[in-house]
Order: structure tokens, then sequence, then C-alpha cells
């Protein structure tokens, strides 16, 4: 797949999550948040069942232990990131949330650097910096203060960093995008229900009053695109793929003041220019460095 499809992809995974924010927001007017995420992974495990199944069929070999611990590790470090991502919605607001969890952007590049000693390519450093200002700017310039939801989400970035960074270990090498995604939700997805079932009100109308955010969340937000994400991620590098994804941000304070009346600051729109450039830049400024000395040397 060209490296522009992938992006193309990664692109779209972050629309819909923008939109998921929503839904992660409205949800909770009704059911808890570890229960929301168990029913969301249940439904886009069930989803992606089938296509995992028929990819193991066409597989040469089955899963490796050592990419299947893998898979495990991911869908841990998934349910986990999304655990507090989700709580901390309990308290912050969609916007809010979007921004902090744009933070992985800024994460990714320093975490495979410190950890995987790997490099990335000299342009994606500006373009770090031009998503953060832009998402920065999107939430006004600055965020007065910082609530527990806040931090909460924080902390989420920090471990979405790490699922970007592994799901780019892991998915080359094992050759299976949609296995990988099938055990990611199905552990999440277990560890979500039974923790909510122990510990918050399990009651069958509020979760049929729920049914649209957990099958918009479980079918759209988690099968379609985390699945978008891992495959795109097989045709480019991870701090790429971190810009890409962060468009969420903007794309859920644009949802969240369409949908719930949250406000979009003057200086938001200036701060979506700027996330778009970098987007350009990304993807444009890789190609255009590589062309420049094979062209000079061979006029």
């Amino acid at each position: 797949m060209p490296r522009p499809i992938a992006n193309l992809l990664l692109l779209l995974a972050g629309a819909i999550w923008g939109m998921g924010f929503v839904a992660q927001s409205t949800a909770m007017e009704n059911i808890g948040p570890f229960l929301f995420i168990g029913l969301r992974f249940l439904v886009a495990a069930l989803v992606l069942a089938p296509f995992a199944w028929a990819e193991s069929r066409r597989a040469a070999r089955p899963v490796s232990p050592q990419h299947m611990r893998g898979f495990l590790l991911i869908g841990l470090v998934l349910f986990s990131a999304m655990a507090l991502q989700q709580v901390g919605l309990t308290v912050t607001t969609v916007t809010n949330s979007g921004f902090l969890t744009g933070l992985y952007v800024v994460f990714v590049p320093f975490i495979a650097l410190l950890a995987l000693g790997q490099k990335p390519h000299p342009v994606i450093w500006p373009a770090v910096l031009m998503t953060f200002a832009g998402i920065s700017m999107l939430a006004g310039g600055s965020l007065s203060a910082l609530n527990h939801g806040d931090v909460l989400t924080i902390g989420c970035a920090a471990l979405y960093a790490v699922q970007v960074i592994l799901v780019g270990r892991y998915v080359e090498p094992s050759q299976r995008p949609l296995t990988l995604s099938f055990v990611q939700f199905a552990l999440a997805a277990v560890l979500g229900l039974v923790i909510g079932i122990a510990r918050e009100p399990f009651v069958i109308d509020q979760i049929i009053a729920a049914l649209p955010e957990i099958l918009f969340a479980g079918v759209m937000a988690t099968g379609l695109a985390f699945t978008l994400q891992v495959i795109g991620q097989r045709y480019t590098t991870a701090p790429q793929a971190a810009i890409f994804l962060s468009t969420e941000s903007l794309f859920a304070a644009l949802f969240g003041a369409l949908f719930l009346g949250e406000q979009i600051p003057a200086v938001g729109y200036a701060g979506g220019l700027l996330i778009f450039l970098a987007i350009l830049l990304a993807e444009i400024g890789p190609m255009r460095w590589q062309r420049t000395p094979t062209g000079s040397a061979n006029p």
C-alpha cells in the first residue's frame, strides 16, 4: 500500500475517534465508564472476529507465541489508556479530552527514541511541534487549571503513545493486523466487563438507553478506526502515524461544538490550520527530502 493511502486511513481513523468522544461522553449519562468500555470492545471483537478468522485461514503459519504475547500486551495497554480516558470524561469536557489525548503525538517520538533507539525523520520534529501548538490553540491557548479528569487524560495520552509504538513493532513482523486488532479488542472487553460488572450498576434498561453510543463506539470508533490504525501503520512510521491520528483532537472539538454545544475559541480555527499544515509536512517532507539528493547525484 502506498504511504499516502496509509496516511489517509490514519486520518480517517482520527476523524472517527473525534466523533467517538461525543459518544463516550453521552453514554455515561446511562452507564458507568468500565461497563461502557467492556461493551464497546465486545461489539468490536464480535464484528472483527470473522475477518480475523479468515485472515488466520489464509496465513501460512499460526501466530507465534512471541507475537501473541505482543498482541496481549497491546490489548492491556489499550484497555488501560481507554480506562483513564473514559473515567476522565466524567469530569473534563470533550474538547479538553481531545486536546489532552492528542498529547500522545509529542510522546511517541520521544518514547520511540528513548526505548527503541528509533530516530524519526528530521521533518517529524517540527511537524510534532506544529501539531502540539495547533492542539493547544484549539483549546484556547492554554488550560487554566488541570482537574482530576485532565490529569487522567494526560496519563491516557502517554499510554496511547506506547500503544502506537507497540502496534508499529508487532503488526509488520506478524503480518496479522486483523488478528492483532481482535486480540486487543477481546482482552479489553473482558477486562472492562469484569471490572464494570463488579463495580458499577448493571441495569438492562440503562444499557439499552446507551445502545446507540455503544454500537457507534464498538463498530466505528473501535472496530473500524483501530483496525484502520493497525493497517495504516504497516506502511508508515509510528511518529508519522501519531501526527495523522492526532487529528482526532480537531474532530473532537468540532463534533463537541456541533452536538454538545461546546465552544471553539477563535484561535482554535488557526490551530486547526496548523494541524493540517503539520500533516502536509509529515506527508510531503520525507518524500521531498529523499528526492533532492538523488536528483542532484543523477541529473
